[in-house]
């Protein structure tokens, strides 16, 4: 085991998008297998992610510093340095975070590693399903529901 520092991690273990937000990924340069532990950075005008909730995935969130607005289950809140949330799997309680402040939001994001999960994004109707992984993303409106698995009838 290794002692590791935020502000040397290795290029592997830092993402950044186009509008300036960046994760850092602790938990996996720290070798953590069943956790995943990010700090992750939100400038302002920006979101966290894409409104989604997982099936598997349970997250923690803890804002280290900076304000902004917690989209959560279809309602907003303003959250601030000191705030914190869980979020467990499988209540298909979506959320982002959107840094409507003038400072960097600044959010400890803990949760656990799961194979298999399935992201649903509700406000464009879209899933992300994890497994074996393979990521496979689809459309909720090209649901098949005419198909079952019971080998000997076409009905459930």
């Amino acid at each position: 085991m290794d002692i590791n520092n935020i502000d040397s991690l290795a290029e592997e273990y830092l993402w950044e998008d186009s509008a300036g937000l960046q994760s850092k990924s602790l938990g996996e340069a720290a070798g953590s297998q069943k956790i995943y532990v990010n700090i992750d950075y939100v400038p302002p005008g920006a979101y966290s992610a894409r409104y989604h909730s997982h099936s598997q995935q349970e997250e923690f969130f803890l804002i280290l510093s900076g304000a902004g607005t917690l989209r959560l289950d279809g309602a907003e809140h303003r959250i601030k340095q000191g705030d914190f949330i869980a979020k467990p799997a499988g209540k298909d309680i979506a959320h982002t975070f959107y840094n409507s402040g003038e400072e960097t939001l600044v959010i400890l994001d803990a949760g656990t590693n799961e194979s298999e999960d399935t992201c649903y994004y509700p406000d464009e109707n879209m899933y992300m399903q994890k497994s074996n992984g393979i990521k496979r993303i689809f459309n909720g409106s090209q649901l098949d529901t005419s198909w079952y698995p019971n080998p000997n009838s076409d009905s459930n």
